[in-house]
């Protein structure tokens, strides 16, 4: 493995990783009192559009990390949109 591809895979693992505990704790507490929808909106279809970048780039370090934390997003943005609506 390069170096080039070491440093994309660790960035990857410490920016995907750092949505775990907000993804856990969203799916625990299913508090999405201090979440905004616009922002995670906008976040996750830049995501989406950051896998498919990756995926025509053929380049796997930006492939995994955007398509874990897609998983992660989307999951997060869920439960916020569920929230939402049983609230109303």
């Amino acid at each position: 493995m390069s170096l080039q591809d070491t440093v994309g895979y660790l960035a990857a693992i410490l920016t995907t990783g750092s949505f775990v505990p907000q993804a856990w704790l969203t799916l625990r507490t299913r508090n999405v009192s201090g979440i905004s929808l616009g922002m995670y909106s906008s976040f996750t279809v830049g995501v989406a559009l950051w896998l498919v970048y990756g995926v025509a780039l053929g380049e796997w370090p930006i492939v995994v990390a955007n398509a874990i934390t897609l998983v992660l997003a989307t999951t997060i943005l869920a439960v916020k949109l569920i929230e939402d609506r049983r609230r109303r």
